[in-house]
């Protein structure tokens, strides 16, 4: 009887029809009031394993949550979907907080969430005692462990929960905890008899890849010009990192901003409310952001540096595609970044703690030089077989050729032998290359017998080949000795003896390409992406109005199932995976009428591509009161292609002021600029005269002025 309530419940207040894999097990039994253990990947549905049950039984829900944004964002998507939820928290006043308190002596919440420190407050248990509890759930428990990377000493107080409460089932669920963490969480929460269950921790949404750390910031550029408006995290090693990225992002035109632990309380909330409402697209941050963003349409993650484990890198990667949607995971990977770790841990932890952490740190560079399928190897680390290749990796994509490398790999380490074992990887690589800078010069490398030896292969190539003699035992790293390479017996086989070394080749992969191909089979129709950019509109600025994160209206896979089948009744909208009925009496009306707008402007759209007057359908839209960013957004259309149209419109003569998107003084500079080079067609001989100063979009506003102007006179 209660688990049909528990799928009614998941229906009527969530939207979904049926549980995910493994939910309804462990929802069955918190409903028998037994201690349940949760282990499930971040975007597995954790939070609904708590509150169906919560739902389903009579009573208040208490959610322990270590984060105030995190429970902030909860209690809101809760509210949105019907439940009378509230929270309790540091953040509040007094008053405030004694109103959710009378919310619960009447009765009129069904879940609350509390921080721990506010559960342990003095009289808090007594108020508990007063009203009747159904569960408690305990969020982020690997929090309890000092072998987790968020120890909380406060959490190691829950431990009253079981002693003041014994007949009310508690529930702790984490998303990431290794095996020592796991026996914490049992242990010390007292939990009677815990029934654990343990999900796979594989998150097939999110495509894995790995690229050298050379030229990090053309990749990133390329990498986000093939997303555009998608959502994202860059992490960084270092505060300054953070910044530096963030402006050269800016710089190139990118919304971008930077959060760090250095920041005041007050920028840190501002920043991160500004990313979750989708006013800033890009976040450069160091790990002090992410534990409590649960901004569930982040579509990719890079990590500008090589996180310290795999546990780190896991959970940072999961706050992409929580929603289920496909997201990405780019990791840069360098032997400099595996040095300055290294630096880091031996001089900031006990020889205890070193010796471990320097252990999880080779397993997250081993995972970086990887030549098999990386999810299998992620899989492997967390204790779960993985069958055969994921096919969503790099390596999968991608696979190595196997070849005889011995010639390379003698190259290597004769280069090694010859500077006497004195210098590190980049170094021989510039000796094999035959770079001369000052380095090689000064030392007198250039007169070695093995400089310049492989000036046919690329250097980003011979630091691959490198890395795979260290991973394989060729080669030492001498990290206290700036990162020096040292033979060993194996290194004097291959050069002395005769021993052969296969290395894997890999290909260089075409990004465009690389998109196109794994969007086959998936992909959607232009039409859809494009109404998926209109909706995706529309949903920002109803969050706007009503001071909440965007996808709290509709996550992003809910959003796109809308933009596919384009439902104009209200069965057909409720029919959508992920529409309750209370957000269909919110935003389903708004949305229908929006769909049926959008497909009679669609219709209006193609005639005019027809008649070739394309450029009339952004004159209207300019005329509604849209800006080029939005109508660029709106068409599918580059934002080029927009000024360009205003830039003919003008030129024709048409009521178009561009004074909003171009200046007097840019205007008079692009002139003159036109005037010396005598180019009213070509812009880059004008953007290059002016140094750059000007943007293209500006040039072209400047030339159809100077066109006009000139037919004028």
């Amino acid at each position: 009887m209660e688990v049909r309530e528990a799928r009614e419940v998941l229906k009527l207040y969530f939207g979904y029809d049926q549980f995910r894999p493994g939910q309804e097990d462990i929802i069955a039994n918190v409903l028998a009031k037994k201690d349940t253990v949760v282990l499930m990947p971040t975007g597995g549905g954790k939070s609904i394993c708590y509150q169906v049950p919560g739902l389903v039984m009579p009573g208040l829900s208490v959610v322990v949550s270590p984060l105030i944004a995190l429970m902030k964002d909860q209690v809101e998507a809760l509210l949105g979907n019907g439940v009378n939820a509230g929270y309790l928290n540091s953040s509040q006043s007094t008053k405030e907080q004694q109103l959710i308190e009378q919310q619960c002596f009447d009765g009129r919440l069904k879940m609350l969430y509390v921080s721990p420190e506010k559960l342990l407050s003095a009289g808090f248990f007594s108020f508990l005692k007063r009203l009747q509890i159904n569960l408690f759930a305990i969020d982020e428990a690997h929090c309890i462990s000092a072998w987790g990377h968020d120890f909380r000493p406060e959490y190691l107080q829950l431990k009253n929960l079981k002693l003041q409460f014994p007949e009310v089932p508690v529930i702790a669920l984490t998303a990431t905890a290794d095996k020592l963490t796991q026996r914490d969480i049992l242990t010390q929460l007292y939990l009677q008899n815990p029934k654990v269950f343990s999900s796979s921790f594989d998150r097939p949404n999110i495509y894995l890849q790995v690229q050298p750390g050379q030229k990090r910031m053309e990749a990133i550029l390329d990498f986000i010009e093939e997303r555009p408006f998608q959502p994202g995290i860059i992490y960084c090693l270092s505060r300054k990192a953070t910044e530096t990225l963030a402006t050269k992002l800016k710089e190139k035109g990118y919304n971008a901003d930077y959060y760090h632990a250095g920041l005041s309380a007050k920028d840190r909330d501002r920043v991160q409310e500004r990313f979750l409402q989708d006013n800033v697209q890009i976040m450069c941050a160091t790990i002090a952001f992410g534990m409590g963003i649960d901004k569930s349409n982040v579509r990719w993650v890079i990590h500008y540096n090589l996180p310290k484990n795999l546990e780190s890198y896991y959970q940072e990667i999961g706050r992409g595609g929580r929603d289920g949607a496909a997201a990405e995971a780019l990791l840069f990977h360098s032997l400099a970044d595996v040095m300055t770790l290294r630096d880091i841990i031996t001089q900031g932890e006990n020889s205890k703690e070193q010796a471990l952490s320097l252990a999880k740190l080779d397993r997250m560079q081993q995972y970086a030089e990887s030549t098999s399928c990386r999810r299998k190897t992620l899989m492997h680390y967390f204790g779960e077989e993985y069958p055969g290749n994921c096919g969503s990796c790099d390596i999968c994509d991608n696979p190595p050729t196997s070849f005889n490398g011995t010639e390379l790999a003698q190259k290597i380490l004769s280069a090694v032998a010859r500077t006497k074992e004195t210098v590190a990887s980049a170094q021989v690589v510039d000796i094999l290359r035959g770079s001369r800078n000052q380095q090689s010069l000064s030392r007198g490398y250039d007169k070695l017998k093995t400089f310049g030896a492989g000036r046919d292969v690329p250097a980003q190539e011979w630091q691959r080949y490198i890395h795979q003699l260290i991973n394989r035992g060729f080669l030492e790293v001498a990290y206290d000795e700036h990162g020096a390479l040292k033979l060993n017996n194996a290194s004097e086989e291959v050069l002395f003896k005769g021993r052969t070394v296969e290395l894997v080749k890999f290909q260089a992969i075409d990004l465009k390409e690389e998109k196109e191909r794994r969007s086959k089979g998936k992909s959607r129709s232009v039409g859809a992406v494009a109404l998926f950019d209109h909706l995706r509109q529309l949903r920002k600025d109803l969050a706007t109005e009503r001071n909440i994160a965007p996808y709290l209206v509709f996550n992003d896979n809910t959003l796109q199932e809308i933009a596919e089948l384009k439902p104009t009744n209200k069965l057909a909208f409720l029919a959508i995976s992920g529409v309750a009925q209370a957000k269909y009496e919110q935003y389903g009306e708004i949305f229908i009428n929006s769909i049926l707008s959008f497909l009679s402007q669609q219709a209006t759209q193609q005639q005019a591509k027809i008649k070739g007057t394309t450029h009339l359908v952004t004159y209207e839209m300019l005329r509604q009161g849209l800006s080029p960013e939005e109508i660029s957004v709106n068409r599918q259309v580059q934002l080029a292609t927009i000024y360009s149209h205003l830039a003919t419109l003008y030129q024709q003569g048409y009521d178009v002021d561009l004074r909003p998107y171009l200046s007097e003084w840019e205007y008079e500079r692009v002139k003159e600029a036109i005037l010396k080079t005598g180019q009213t067609a070509a812009m880059k001989p004008i953007f290059d005269t002016l140094d750059g100063q000007i943007d293209y979009l500006k040039i072209r506003l400047s030339i159809g002025r100077y066109n006009k102007e000139s037919a004028t006179v």
